[in-house]
């Protein structure tokens, strides 16, 4: 099983990956997430200078956010400074067109968007829409030494819903997705295999990638312990920020709301209509999202909030509850970094070293 870790991207991100790669982590993936966080080719051009064997990648990427033109590009001159070890993570759009007061895109024109940046990648001629023109393109210098589109580049489609997760298979992409309890990733691998198979694509073709937040809770430490509520808190307040979207924006959430956290969620709701600016709501909803927990909110995220959308346990307890995922047959555990909480990467360094 490989394992992964995420980074909440920074000036200096390359830290962080670099450090995950002397414990033995496989792959960094970098928040694309332009109001929330910084651009993530920068920063992964920093790590690719400072790395060797780690692999580096979008999570994720969200094609309306850049032309599919540049994003090829971007990957081609990284594919020149860390030769075959990029990894394309795509998706419809959350946090990234949220914090925008946008709702996700159509799975058609993410479909393009792919279509596109791996034409470019392929060295193909190819037509598409610029401006509202078509037109044709392709890179014009690729023997020039500048770009590097001779090594692949794995794409990973972030997937939730059945329509997403065809597209998947129809593309023969890896795929990716947030899981909260071992029950859930179980039911969801089961869809996907389902969904791959209907593609007539053989099981063993399937890399799965789970993102799992969380906190490695110290014997008898509580599940909101001020070190866990700032390593799993950020990923809990997420189920706060999905509901006042659905209030406020009418955006339809694929993470169901346990009842026992219903509380916190009407709590949070009545307190989101009044943020200011009334017309842009969506701005204070949004603000620390993933990275950290805003005052305003701390009073909802609590034990239980975390316990039910978190891997937040003993170490002992997370081993079994990964070991499930790999038997099950996940190809690769993901556990995100939040900022200032970068010694956490020890902890998961040695439940890593457990599966090695």
């Amino acid at each position: 099983m490989d394992f992964g870790i995420g980074i909440a991207t920074s000036h200096d991100s390359w830290k962080l990956a670099q450090r995950a790669e002397e414990l033995g982590f496989t792959h960094a993936w970098f928040y694309d997430t332009q109001m929330i966080t910084a651009d993530p080719f920068i920063a992964m051009g920093a790590a690719a200078m400072k790395t060797t064997k780690i692999r580096l990648g979008t999570g994720v990427l969200v094609p309306s956010n850049r032309i599919a033109a540049v994003t090829a590009n971007s990957f081609a001159t990284l594919n020149a400074m860390a030769p075959g070890r990029l990894d394309f993570g795509v998706g419809t759009g959350f946090s990234a067109r949220r914090a925008m007061g946008l709702g996700g895109i159509k799975l058609a024109e993410m479909e393009e968007y792919i279509r596109v940046v791996y034409g470019l990648l392929n060295g193909e001629t190819l037509e598409t829409i610029i401006e509202g023109k078509r037109k044709k393109i392709r890179f014009l210098n690729p023997d020039a030494g500048l770009i590097n589109i001779d090594d692949p580049v794995k794409l990973h489609v972030s997937a939730y819903g059945p329509k997403s997760q065809k597209l998947v298979g129809k593309l023969g992409a890896a795929w990716k997705t947030f899981i909260s309890d071992v029950d859930g990733g179980l039911t969801a691998l089961q869809g996907m295999r389902k969904d791959w198979a209907e593609a007539g694509r053989a099981q063993s073709d399937l890399y799965t990638t789970a993102w799992v937040c969380g906190c490695v809770l110290e014997p008898g430490e509580p599940a909101d312990s001020p070190r866990a509520m700032a390593q799993a808190g950020p990923r809990a307040a997420v189920l706060l920020h999905r509901a006042a979207d659905l209030d406020m924006e009418g955006w339809k959430n694929t993470t169901e709301v346990p009842p026992s956290t219903q509380k916190s969620i009407d709590g949070y709701i009545e307190m989101a209509r009044t943020f200011e600016p009334a017309d842009a709501r969506y701005l204070m909803n949004h603000r620390g999202h993933f990275v950290f927990v805003k005052p305003e909110e701390r009073k909802f995220v609590d034990a239980e909030l975390i316990r039910r959308t978190t891997f937040t346990a003993t170490e002992q307890e997370l081993k079994q509850r990964i070991e499930a995922l790999r038997d099950a047959g996940w190809s690769q555990f993901v556990m995100p970094i939040t900022p200032g909480q970068e010694h956490a990467i020890e902890d998961w360094a040695r439940i890593r070293k457990a599966f090695a």
